[in-house]
């Protein structure tokens, strides 16, 4: 028992460090939030949340997982082939989660930080590959076969099916920093989101 609460004191506090990690890199970005800021605002010693992360570019590492994971959890992702089933409205529910994420402000500002040290972080780089576009782009070239095989979609190639679906979405998404950078709104990019899986569908549909 004793062990049992060890893990789950351990794995609390590595929430908490995230957690603070992500409030201070969006509010200072990611030169400005040190070990020694990040382990303060959880409340801990420095030297104790190096029993946690190994140093700060993995504590961002854990924190970028969030801005470029895909839109579904690791629970629905184990169902996307029934999921995939219902066609337009698979890809309806990855635009809402899609949209929720992009437009969360506390994510856009750490958007745009990732924006920039991708162009300075070469294992940034290949973990953003990994982890946003091929993730994604792995999951919905399941759903399309899925599709394709229920007959609800033209056959084609199902990874360049998922390339075209999901590269609108990140222009749009990187509009919306743009956007806000300028203080310009951007209402008249929330539509756009659900146009794009009818203009989509619309073009795919059997």
């Amino acid at each position: 028992m004793p062990e049992n609460r060890e893990l789950t004191q351990g794995a609390k506090t590595k929430e908490l460090i995230t957690k603070a990690a992500t409030e201070l890199f969006s509010e200072l970005g990611y030169k400005g939030a040190s070990v020694r800021k990040i382990a303060g605002k959880v409340g801990i010693r420095e030297s104790a949340l190096y029993n946690h992360f190994a140093n700060k570019e993995e504590i961002f590492y854990s924190v970028a997982s969030t801005i470029f994971s895909t839109p579904f959890s690791a629970d629905e992702k184990t169902t996307v082939a029934e999921r995939a089933k219902g066609g337009k409205r698979f890809l309806s529910n990855f635009i809402v989660q899609y949209k929720l994420v992009t437009f969360d402000k506390n994510k856009e500002r750490l958007f745009r930080i990732l924006m920039i040290e991708l162009l300075q972080n070469k294992q940034l780089r290949e973990n953003f590959m990994a982890e946003y576009h091929e993730r994604n782009v792995k999951l919905l070239s399941e759903a399309f076969f899925v599709m394709m095989q229920e007959g609800l979609i033209g056959f084609s190639d199902p990874m360049l099916m998922a390339q075209e679906f999901l590269a609108p979405l990140f222009y749009l998404r990187l509009q919306v920093t743009l956007l806000r950078i300028d203080g310009h709104p951007t209402t008249t990019l929330s539509t756009q989101f659900e146009k794009h899986v009818d203009f989509f569908w619309e073009r795919i549909a059997a």
